[in-house]
């Protein structure tokens, strides 16, 4: 999270990801702000495997979105709006331990058969995971 919505937000946030998770090919992410997207593309398509979900095919791209905009609004749905925050680093650290604790370990997803993130990882190989 910043103050800006410069592209270098995208791409921190992306190579961030990238050198924590290590994935395979065929990797697609998703950036809320399209915007920055665009302009990041330049400047992260050399140094990572991934592909904008904008650039992808229709059908898949707005699948892809779909799933990213409902992360989105649940994150706003379920932490942002229910109180005000003082401050962003309170904010920062909250939205953190949602993903990190709880979004990613602990909620079900209906898209992932009602298991969480860590769940479905865990039983599905990475080899199996394609983007149709």
């Amino acid at each position: 999270m910043a103050d800006h919505l410069r592209a270098e937000l995208v791409v921190d946030a992306l190579q961030m990801a990238l050198r924590r998770r290590q994935p395979g090919a065929g990797l697609v992410h998703h950036s809320d702000r399209a915007a920055n997207t665009s302009r990041s593309r330049s400047a992260s398509k050399p140094a990572t495997p991934a592909s904008p979900s904008q650039w992808a095919r229709a059908a898949t791209a707005s699948t892809l979105n779909a799933v990213a905009e409902s992360f989105f609004a649940t994150l706003k749905k379920e932490l942002v709006h229910r109180q005000s925050w003082p401050t962003r680093r309170e904010l920062t650290s909250e939205v953190f331990a949602y993903i990190e604790v709880f979004y990613n370990r602990a909620r079900r997803h209906s898209t992932l058969g009602y298991l969480s993130p860590e769940q479905f990882e865990t039983i599905t190989p990475t080899t199996t995971i394609k983007n149709s």
